[in-house]
């Protein structure tokens, strides 16, 4: 009875042994299941989302996340690739301020790098014409014929109402001391009107004449920098819009 006895706890011994291996294997085997299906999470996450998010935040604690993190917003945040890379780093979230003055700062540069084009453009488009300061000079005398024409106009046509003066003037010498009539006195007054506006007209044009020249001047100065091999766009043209008598 003694032997039965002890066989029968033998025997109970090693059941309750080969139950307790084999539940640490399930327990193994369940863990390394859940961590594939963390890494299969991690990885399906990198795909979808581009990347995973990691920082430290204020209380030095590692984060991460498949998309921005909230708690580090103040400061950056690196996007690691699937095998752990670097992908990119996110910048601090701006406050509102913040992200208007660097607006600011892109648009002055964007504005700068726009005018500098402008700059380059405009003094290639200068040599390509006018290659010499010949060519200048006479594109010079163009603008400037131009407007010596139209005052040369104004002058005849000035001598032409004074020459239609004369005789409307001879025949109010004859009413000396009475009313004139009334066309002749109209007469007078569109002679006398038409003359002021021509003589103001000479006056706009003499003004287009200087205006013209310097002009020509502030460019020729430029032109001549640029044909002594300033690079294009590296100095700046100060000048007034060009004559519109003159097609550039």
């Amino acid at each position: 009875m003694a032997l039965q006895r002890q066989q029968q706890q033998s025997i109970a011994t090693h059941r309750a042994r080969s139950a307790a291996a084999w539940g640490g294997l399930l327990l193994v085997a369940a863990a390394l299941a859940c961590g594939a299906a963390s890494v299969r999470a991690q990885q399906s996450n990198v795909s979808s989302n581009g990347g995973i998010y990691t920082c430290l935040d204020d209380k030095g604690k590692l984060r991460t996340a498949d998309r921005p993190i909230a708690e580090c917003s103040d400061r950056e945040q690196r996007v690691l690739n699937k095998d752990g890379s670097v992908k990119r780093i996110v910048p601090p979230t701006l406050t509102a301020e913040e992200r208007a003055e660097r607006e600011a700062r892109e648009r002055k540069e964007f504005e700068e790098k726009a005018a500098y084009n402008d700059a380059v453009r405009r003094d290639r488009n200068l040599k390509n014409r006018y290659p010499n300061e010949a060519t200048h000079n006479k594109a010079r005398e163009s603008a400037l014929e131009a407007v010596r024409s139209s005052m040369r106009a104004s002058a005849q046509r000035i001598n032409e109402l004074e020459t239609e003066r004369k005789p409307l003037q001879d025949e109010a010498d004859f009413y000396r001391g009475r009313q004139l009539p009334s066309r002749l006195k109209q007469q007078l007054e569109a002679n006398e009107t038409s003359v002021a506006a021509q003589r103001e007209l000479m006056q706009t044009q003499e003004s287009e004449l200087q205006r013209v020249n310097r002009i020509y001047d502030l460019e020729l100065e430029h032109l001549r920098k640029l044909w002594k091999g300033a690079p294009p766009g590296s100095i700046s043209l100060v000048s007034a819009p060009v004559a519109q008598s003159e097609p550039r």
